[in-house]
């Protein structure tokens, strides 16, 4: 994908430690896109409404709640549904993040490759399921 096309992607990131959310934004930025990072997940429904993101990138440990519970919420409100979501995790595999109904539309294992993280997100944002 050019960089260009990047640019009016919005990517909300929900990730608690600060290193990480750090390096994810960065090497978002550098690809064009437009990132908003949250380090707990108190504010995500108004971040959610005030930054439209096509994106969201959300992990799974936060210390205010669990992304798949968070998950549930985004893909029960109407407003939020078609949202795609990207869950890391250092503890979790894909094979056992399933918790409820949802599954997300793709998982990486914390430490993740910086070219697979993006080859992740291009594809789900070109439409493509990786879960």
């Amino acid at each position: 994908m050019a960089k260009g096309s990047n640019l009016y992607k919005n990517i909300l990131v929900i990730e608690d430690n600060h290193a990480i959310l750090d390096v994810i934004t960065l090497i978002l930025q550098s690809e064009s896109y437009k990132v908003t990072g949250l380090q707990k997940s108190a504010d995500m429904l108004k971040h959610i409404d005030d930054v439209k993101p096509d994106l969201i990138i959300l992990d799974i440990m936060l210390p205010d709640g669990d992304g798949r519970t968070l998950l549930e919420e985004l893909r029960g409100a109407e407003h939020t549904m078609d949202i795609p979501v990207l869950m890391i995790s250092a503890r979790y595999t894909e094979q056992n993040i399933q918790h409820g109904a949802y599954k997300p539309n793709g998982f990486l294992a914390k430490p993740f490759d910086i070219d697979e993280l993006l080859d992740r997100i291009e594809g789900i944002l070109a439409g493509n399921t990786y879960c």
